[in-house]
């Protein structure tokens, strides 16, 4: 936690911390930005994964009615806000088992059409089980143009380590291969108890042979929330693994688009968080603006209450200082590998070389950072720390938001230190 607290204090060149609070503004200021993407979390699953960290509940259909009318409501509430439409790059729908309301995609997608146009690619993630003709086709007829299958591990002890039990899961990616997305995304974890270098490399291969155009490959990090069976393995085979993975997709000739993925060359990439700006919709979805970020309750009951009563279902809201937004933009731009000192002065509104302009300076000649095409691109070094520093940080920071907002719909605050 000490890491945390001294990044965040030189970052932002202050010893306050990350304030939350249950607090928020009716209207949201977004029309003038522009990278703006969209995000609609769907939470249903049909059995709870002790892995997953992410806001779900087991899926009934009644509630899944009321949660999509809400959902509807809260798009209308937001999108009522334009005085017309607006261009946005992207659309991704997370969960939980978005497929669980596949008939409900459409009407969703609709619905953010009124007021949205959207650019760039629309993604779904995809559990296995769901990977079917008819299903597809569904999801081609709504406009989805992008797949994230959540494979976890081709290898049956890995999976059993997770959780998760599954035949056939190379069939299915070799359908999605065969169905003509834009993009196809495998989502593997490493680090899993047992699981060896090569037992992820062939996970990886796997992957790429039977369709994919990308695959992301997690490390296994336990929640303090959740209800795991096995912990990961030691950081140093965390290091090795990665390590290992990095030099088989450079020898294969995929193109390493962050921390934790590697693509095709000239494919479309799936990235659902690496965004100057956003927009969530549903429980959970966090948005950020200019100077905001937002989470949505993690209640779908709360969030039901909070729509019907015509207001924002907000739970908690940073309110950025200048430096805090510079911070949060460097760690999810370092995290794809890249760093636009361009994109950097248009979001936070002062040139990096004279807010950071020592700071990079300094990992230019540590051999962290170098230049190319005027941006600032992650060496493997560097990148193997921002490995670290994002395991640090989740258990420092997100952890502890999504425990709490599991437990409590509404908080009062939540300080992060």
């Amino acid at each position: 936690m000490l890491l945390t607290a001294v990044m965040r204090m030189w970052l932002t060149r202050s010893f306050k911390p990350f304030r939350f609070k249950g607090e928020y503004e009716s209207r949201l200021s977004f029309e003038g930005l522009d990278d703006l993407g969209l995000y609609v979390h769907i939470p249903f699953c049909r059995s709870l994964c002790s892995f997953c960290p992410y806001c779900k509940v087991i899926y009934a259909p009644e509630i899944a009615a009321r949660y999509k009318m809400a959902l509807l409501s809260e798009i209308d509430m937001v999108g009522k806000q334009l005085r017309r439409k607006k261009r946005v790059g992207s659309l991704y729908f997370g969960g939980g088992t978005p497929a669980l309301m596949i008939d409900d995609l459409e009407d969703i997608i609709d619905r953010l059409k009124q007021y949205f146009i959207i650019t760039g690619g629309i993604g779904v993630e995809l559990h296995p089980v769901d990977v079917t003709w008819g299903n597809l086709g569904k999801l081609k007829a709504a406009g989805v143009t992008m797949v994230s299958l959540g494979i976890q591990s081709f290898n049956r002890d890995c999976l059993s380590k997770l959780g998760r039990v599954g035949e056939g899961h190379a069939g299915k990616l070799r359908i999605l291969g065969e169905a003509g997305f834009d993009a196809v995304d495998v989502d593997l974890i490493f680090a899993i108890p047992g699981q060896t270098e090569e037992m992820l490399i062939e996970d990886v291969s796997t992957a790429f042979s039977l369709g994919a155009t990308q695959v992301s490959t997690y490390p296994f990090i336990d929640f303090t929330f959740a209800d795991n069976d096995y912990r990961p393995l030691p950081e140093k085979d965390k290091k090795r693994m990665l390590q290992a993975l990095v030099a088989h997709c450079r020898r294969e000739g995929k193109d390493r688009t962050s921390v934790w993925t590697f693509a095709e060359p000239q494919t479309q990439k799936y990235s659902s968080v690496t965004r100057d700006n956003f927009l969530g919709f549903g429980v959970s979805a966090a948005t950020l603006l200019r100077s905001v970020f937002k989470i949505n309750t993690f209640s779908i009951e709360g969030y039901v209450e909070r729509i019907d009563s015509q207001q924002l279902p907000t739970s908690l809201t940073l309110n950025f200082t200048r430096r805090q937004r510079a911070a949060y933009f460097l760690f999810w731009n370092a995290y794809s590998m890249a760093i636009s000192p361009e994109r950097f002065e248009a979001v936070v509104g002062v040139p990096l070389s004279e807010m950071f302009g020592f700071e990079f300076w300094v990992l230019e000649k540590m051999g962290m950072v170098y230049k190319e095409n005027d941006h600032y691109c992650l060496t493997d070094d560097a990148a193997y720390l921002y490995h670290n520093i994002e395991q640090i940080y989740t258990t420092a920071y997100i952890d502890k938001m999504w425990n709490v907002s599991r437990n409590i719909a509404f908080p009062e605050e939540i300080v992060l230190r």
